[in-house]
């Protein structure tokens, strides 16, 4: 497969992959869904499949950051239901990315994300709010947990896109602004540890890719200062939107990319 090293970026390149890791930082403290962006330049300013190997530590880099930042607000129970789903999703998004071309991955991802969207959106305007989530996701069925872990467990292994995917399975329990972030921080950081040794056996890290990630690292933190401020900030409200309107900016980015 393609690899990638700081020899072949330019300043431009490097730049461009400088911001978009910083903007991993910030969704990862604030906005969850943003990095679908990052996604996307990654795959413009490297080789799209190399692209998601160099990625992934970077986003464990941020997902630390996420757990230091709002480790006491997650929502265990709703882990739990997850994992499992996850785990099958993840294992047949590696099959998947044995023979599947980068166009048809990026397709795929971006056409998941959007009609994710739309349910999303849809279920939120004639569903009730306000319930805890520990009640709205067993009223709302195993079935909606597993179906969106299973997506979720794809969807990141194939193009590191899982975070939509699960911010959209969050919003649709109910959770307000702070168990939002502390149980996706956690979610996040587990399922993508657990994805390296997929990632390493693909060869989608490898020694080049390490290298550039060493590079890149340092950017994660100053996005995750921004997020962490910018998330006290914003209110229960304008946070739902935004993190919808990311999910649509980047499942759009990878069907037209």
């Amino acid at each position: 497969m393609d690899t990638i090293s700081l020899s072949h970026l330019s300043p431009w390149g490097f730049a461009a992959l400088a911001a978009a890791v910083a903007l991993v930082g910030f969704s990862k403290t604030a906005v969850s869904g943003a990095n679908t962006v990052s996604l996307a330049v990654f795959a413009v300013v490297l080789p799209a499949r190399a692209s998601t190997g160099v990625l992934l530590p970077l986003l464990i880099a941020g997902d630390v950051l996420a757990v230091l930042t709002y480790r006491r607000h997650a929502h265990w129970p709703t882990l739990w239901r997850l994992f499992p789903a996850v785990a099958v999703g993840v294992v047949l998004g590696t099959g998947f990315l044995v023979w599947a071309g980068d166009g048809m991955v990026r397709v795929s991802i971006g056409a998941i994300l959007l009609l994710m969207s739309a349910v999303t959106v849809w279920r939120r305007r004639t569903a009730e709010r306000g319930r805890d989530p520990e009640e709205v996701v067993t009223r709302g069925g195993r079935v909606k947990a597993r179906s969106y872990g299973a997506l979720g467990g794809f969807t990141t292994m194939v193009a590191n896109a899982g975070g939509p995917v699960m911010s959209l399975y969050l919003l649709s329990a109910g959770f307000r602004k702070l168990g939002f972030l502390g149980t996706s921080a956690f979610f996040y950081l587990i399922v993508n540890i657990a994805k390296v040794p997929f990632s390493v056996g693909l060869g989608l890290i490898d020694g080049p890719s390490l290298l550039l990630d060493a590079a890149l690292v340092v950017f994660v933190v100053p996005g995750a200062l921004l997020g962490k401020w910018a998330a006290r900030r914003i209110d229960q409200r304008l946070f739902e939107r935004l993190v919808i309107a990311a999910t649509v900016v980047g499942g759009v980015q990878l069907l037209v990319r």
